[in-house]
């Protein structure tokens, strides 16, 4: 099988041509590099130096795509130069294959060639000395020092250089990459924690406001209608203040006004009332009111908003009957239980999206906690299935790497 050689790059190209043009101007003009007297000349005459220099300016076209084969031909080609006159342009060449094979060769090759070179320009200057005993046969190892070791290292250098500045630009990209995927999850939990907000401050009013609504359009009884209208109103009100202080959590506020009160667990006793409005028959069994200041403000908001949820679910799924919230604090958590009859109901009250459960399982998620919502078997025969909303939100500062949520309780089924 016949071996295919790379195509040469375009300025190995050049540099060949060059050095075969140089070196046949300097044969043309008659200047060699040694006397045909010499005594280590063997091919005298001029003819045979031409044969090492195009040998070489052919091994220039490989310096960059095969540098071994380039260095290991143009050294056999030095040799035989040294046995002719010479020329100076083999010699240059020579010290830029040399130069390409640490640059361009393998990585093995790159620690090898400055290693060997300098171990022959040692040996190249202390065996001639050590035979001859004169000052001249110093100037062996000068040669070979000139001819090997100085065009190795010079390539080890700048090859460390680049490799250095392609590691550089690795880390740059890498820092940049990870930026962006900084970026991305942030706007991703900004967008998630959001729409969290935007389900539980909006879904509560628009679901009264969809089943007041068909009541009233169902219903021939004055007094009836005036009544579904008139939550109707209270809760487009109500839905629309929501709406207001989202917008100006999301805009930016360039006065010095105060942001808008996020909800506490005081707001309860009001968010149960508004329930009550829409029909929901609602017990309320909150914490006591001295202990609300010890609950962190992240675990109130989370509270509120579950069992606003809780209770949105209620109004459009539960069947009739009493809706229980039960709050309290344990040693390091806030436990929280809704309690609302369960079955009965062919078709809910409301269209739902699952979206209240997925936020309510989030919100206690980032929190560190426990979270588990579905139907169970109820304690009162007039309620022999119930659907529980449970959640235990940790009081303390949760450490860093915690699990983003306990397992939950198994239940039989889980519906928005």
């Amino acid at each position: 099988m016949a071996l295919r050689l790379p195509r040469p790059h375009r300025f190995d190209v050049w540099a060949s041509l060059a050095g075969l043009l140089g070196g046949l101007l300097l044969w043309g003009i008659g200047l060699g590099m040694r006397s045909a007297d010499a005594s280590y000349v063997v091919f005298d005459g001029r003819w045979p130096v031409l044969l090492p220099l195009a040998v070489i300016a052919g091994c220039e076209l490989l310096r960059r795509s095969a540098p071994r084969i380039a260095l290991i031909t143009g050294t056999a080609a030095l040799l035989a130069d040294c046995l002719t006159q010479g020329s100076l342009a083999t010699i240059i060449m020579y010290t830029d294959l040399m130069y390409a094979a640490v640059l361009y060769g393998t990585p093995t090759a790159a620690r090898l060639l400055p290693r060997l070179t300098a171990l022959l320009t040692v040996v190249g200057t202390l065996v001639p000395y050590a035979l001859w005993r004169v000052p001249e046969a110093l100037l062996v190892g000068l040669i070979i020092g000139g001819v090997a070791f100085t065009p190795a290292s010079t390539g080890l250098i700048v090859r460390n250089h680049r490799e250095a500045a392609e590691a550089a630009r690795l880390r740059a990209e890498q820092t940049a990459l990870l930026a962006e995927m900084d970026r991305t999850q942030a706007v991703t939990a900004e967008r998630a924690r959001m729409a969290r907000e935007l389900h539980d401050m909006v879904a509560n009013h628009l679901s009264a406001i969809a089943i007041h609504s068909t009541a009233a359009l169902s219903l021939d009884d004055e007094d009836a209608s005036r009544n579904a209208l008139t939550v109707i109103r209270e809760n487009s009100v109500q839905g629309l203040a929501e709406m207001r202080r989202l917008i100006g959590i999301l805009r930016d506020r360039a006065d010095d006004r105060e942001p808008a009160a996020t909800p506490t667990l005081d707001g309860l006793g009001a968010l149960a009332e508004g329930a009550r409005a829409n029909g929901l028959e609602v017990v309320l069994d909150p914490l006591p009111d001295a202990g609300h200041g010890v609950v962190p403000p992240p675990v109130e908001l989370a509270a509120y908003r579950i069992v606003q949820e809780a209770l949105t679910n209620a109004l459009k799924h539960a069947d009739k009957g009493p809706v229980t919230v039960r709050l309290r604090r344990a040693a390091d958590a806030l436990d929280i239980r809704v309690v609302s009859p369960y079955g009965g109901r062919d078709a809910p009250r409301a269209p739902g999206s699952g979206a209240g459960l997925v936020g309510m399982r989030e919100r206690v998620a980032l929190l560190h906690g426990t979270f588990a919502a579905g139907p169970e078997d109820g304690s009162d025969p007039a309620r022999p299935e119930v659907w529980v909303v449970r959640a235990s939100l940790p009081l303390a500062d949760t450490p860093a790497g915690a699990p983003a949520a306990a397992p939950a309780p198994a239940f039989r089924g889980e519906t928005e």
